[in-house]
Parts: C-alpha cells; structure tokens; sequence
C-alpha cells in the first residue's frame, strides 16, 4: 500500500478499508492477551483435551495464524515490545519488570490523539510511562481485577463512552502461577491432558498440567463473555478482536525459552466487516512487533518512524500473503542471567547462546512447579531421557540449530552435522546481520541471578555465577 493511499485512508468520521477500498466506520480494537500461553495449549491449534470454544469459534469466524513468533517469552519484555512496535534491546524494557521507557510512543496513544477511547484492563507490568496511552487503565488505580485479571473486562466495555471507536487492551493473569482457575467452572481431567516429550508423565505432572488448562479454560470463557457482550451493543460486527499470549507456558524447557515452546503463540484475529476468508489459517511468518503497525495502518496512522514491525494488513485480504522471510527473538534476564538470540524462519530454527556454561533453567516459579519436581526425581535416579535433561545441561552448546518441519519439537540439535553446515552458515549470517541492523551486543555487565537455579528460591545474596 503507497504512502498517498495511507494519507487519504480518514474521512471525518469514516476510513477507508485498505482491504477492500470501502469508506466505512473506523474499526474498533480489542486485544486480549493471556499470561504463559502457548500456542499449541488452544484446541484450534491441534490440542484435543484443553477447553477453548470461545477462541475455537473466533477462529473459526476469522483467521488462525499457525506462524507468529513473540520478540521475548517473558511478560513484561513481550508487552512492552507489542506496545512500543520494537524489539525489547531497542526500546530500553528488555529485562523482566523494567518500565517502558518515557521516549518511547506506545501506539494506543496514538489511536486516543486520532479520536479512540482507548483503555487497559487487567496484568500490566509495562511501567508508569505508558499509562498516558489510555484514557482509563486499572494499573495502580485501586482495581480489583480477579484472580485471573478478567474481572472488569465486560464491566468497562459496558461504561465506554458511546459514540467514539474504542481500544480495549485486555489482559489477563492466566495462566500464570499460582493456579487459581481448579473450583472454576471449566476443568479438565489429569489422565487426559497432553505430556510433552521434555517433561515426566507423573501424576504430579498430569495435574500441574490439568490445572495450567483450567486457567486456559478460564480465559477462554472471559473472552466469550467480551463477545457477548459486544453482540449486545451491536459493536461486534466492526470490532477486530485479537487473541494472543505474552509467551509459553509456565513449564521446564517452555516459559523464557526460545524454542517454539517459548515463543510461538497462538494468534486468533476475528473482525466480521473487514475479514472475508473466513476459517482460513494464514502460514505465514508474522512477528508480535507486527500488532502494531497493521492496527495503526487500519485507521489510515502511519507508524511512527522507530518502529521495527511490518504491517500485516495485506494478510488480512489475502491469507496467502507472506510479508517475512524470517522473525527474531531474544532472552534476557528473567529472574536468571541469560544472553539468549534467536532467528526463526519456516523451516529451521537457530540460536546463539552468550552464556553457555550456565543452565537454561526456565523461570523461578516453574523450578519450583510440581513438573520440575517430577524431573528432579528422574534425574537423582539416573533415569532422565536426553529431551527431559535438557533444562540441567551444563555447559550448554554456544549455538544450536534445528530442523522444525521434521523435529517440531526442536529436540535434536544440528549444528555439528556435516549435512547442515551451509544451512548454519546462512542462519548465522542472517542472525549477525539483524544484531548489527538493530544495535544488539552482549554487555559487558549482567544483572545476576536473583533465585536459586536448583530450588527456584529466592538468593540471600545476589551472587553472579563464575563465568
């Protein structure tokens, strides 16, 4: 789409659809995003036991992403590069809980300066600075959101004021840990639930596993209750809903990861007016720095010139269409010292790692998670397979690389295989050239762990394992 066909998008009150070239309304936005989510844990992306008909019928109605990749699979990092359109090195909020710096433009502002209502309800965890974004957030404000965060997400689409496109950014707190979703309406039976190869089939793990679906399923009924609700108020028809999660599972080898695990993330986006493959599932490579930019570019703003992401509009109109080549994610601290980079393309999956000697644990409240018990116990008896060991694994390899079409996985490690070297070489190159483009380096200083590696808890002292 040319910049002259950008800037006459806004008429007044109406826009121009850029997919079908139609004045109409302005759209309106809800984006709804779950706490430790992975992609594969939807029943439309292939999971038989988990409970999810509300996105299933979105889905459905819409499209299925089955290829969109986060920039960090860690909360804050992942939320404030959706909001700020750049990758977590660039906009200064890369390590857990660090605010989105004040020089950085959050794009629902810039739906509020065009006119939205814009607001945020629920998890936050993107600092003070971008609270002026949103017109009402519950961040610091007294709110009582629930245990999942859900609460007052139909409650403040019911007191929007009428007249005016809206923004909701809702966000929720599952299903991060401590469960608290196992007396809600929706549950799921423990002998049913899916054991992923890296983790121990003990029922230990089998209800740590029902119970993370109970949230799923928790979720899933507050997003239909959003539905419902905008039905009600006859908004639903021109209101783009996207569902989607910050990162993986709270789970060994998942959560702050970079493997497919920790990264891909279910991407449902449903908008009546504006989508006409319905059902269709685009395979195409999108990356979370991409929300923003296609939302902006839907009401004819131009994306401001920092931003890192590539809008996904002609998607929209054409689930064929492919606007990347390759996606790029990061891991920095999360309670844990870590230098992780990823690149991504459809076929093969390629990491560095800066800090080799240490283990790649996954986050403090997975290690102290029943599932990692369960691998504990495996280990003191000698009895770990080589995909259940790979969160003690002591020095670790510098750099791996994976086949996803025939290890989904990401199981087996080929950077040592003769057959792959050319392939290694490319990804390499192709990794170097995004650190150098985007100014990423390894610091000289890290932030040290704060929680034991072994035990997940808390350190005493803040001491910086040998190097």
């Amino acid at each position: 789409m040319n910049s002259q066909f950008i800037k006459s998008l806004c008429l007044g009150g109406l826009f121009v659809n850029p997919l079908f070239g139609l004045a109409q309304p302005k759209p309106n936005f809800v984006f709804i995003i779950a706490d430790d989510v992975s992609f594969n844990d939807i029943r439309c992306y292939g999971n038989k036991v988990v409970k999810t008909p509300n996105i299933d019928r979105l889905a459905k109605e819409g499209l299925r992403f089955t290829n969109v990749f986060l920039t960090a699979s860690s909360c804050s990092p992942s939320r404030c590069s959706i909001i700020s359109g750049k990758y977590p090195h660039c906009n200064g909020a890369f390590e857990l809980h660090t605010p989105l710096p004040p020089s950085e433009i959050p794009f629902p502002l810039l739906l509020k300066e065009k006119g939205y209502y814009t607001a945020h309800v629920g998890k936050w965890h993107m600092g003070p600075y971008a609270h002026r974004a949103f017109d009402l957030y519950t961040d610091g404000n007294g709110y009582n959101n629930g245990d999942g965060g859900e609460n007052n997400w139909v409650k403040f689409l019911k007191e929007r004021p009428r007249g005016k496109p809206f923004f909701f950014w809702l966000a929720s707190h599952d299903a991060h840990r401590p469960w608290g979703a196992d007396t809600f309406k929706i549950t799921h039976d423990p002998s049913k639930v899916v054991i992923p190869p890296y983790f121990a089939d003990t029922p230990e793990t089998r209800q740590d596993i029902a119970s993370y679906y109970n949230e799923i399923g928790r979720f899933d009924y507050y997003v239909g209750k959003v539905r419902e609700e905008l039905e009600k108020q006859g908004a639903l028809d021109n209101t783009v809903i996207i569902v989607t999660a910050d990162n993986g599972r709270p789970f060994p080898r998942c959560k702050t990861r970079v493997y497919d695990s920790g990264m891909q993330t279910p991407f449902v986006v449903f908008w009546p007016k504006g989508i006409k493959n319905k059902g269709a599932h685009p395979e195409g490579l999108i990356s979370s720095l991409d929300i923003a930019p296609t939302i902006l570019e839907l009401v004819g703003i131009a994306a401001p010139k920092g931003y890192q992401g590539k809008s996904f509009v002609p998607v929209l109109g054409n689930p064929d269409k492919e606007i990347r080549t390759a996606v790029f994610s990061e891991h920095n601290w999360h309670d844990y010292m870590a230098f992780e980079r990823m690149i991504r393309t459809k076929d093969f999956l390629y990491l560095t790692n800066a800090l080799p000697n240490l283990t790649n644990c996954g986050p403090a409240d997975s290690k102290r998670s029943p599932t990692q018990a369960s691998l504990n116990h495996l280990r003191d008896l000698g009895k770990l397979t080589p995909a259940q060991a790979d969160v003690f694994v002591s020095p670790r390899p510098a750099e791996e690389l994976f086949d996803v079409k025939n290890d989904p996985e990401q199981l087996l490690n080929l950077a040592s295989v003769p057959k792959y070297q050319k392939k290694l070489q490319e990804m390499r190159n192709m990794l170097l050239k995004w650190q150098a483009e985007t100014n990423d380096s390894v610091p000289k200083k890290f932030t040290p762990d704060r929680f034991d590696r072994e035990t997940g808890n808390p350190l005493r002292k803040n001491k910086q394992p040998a190097l």
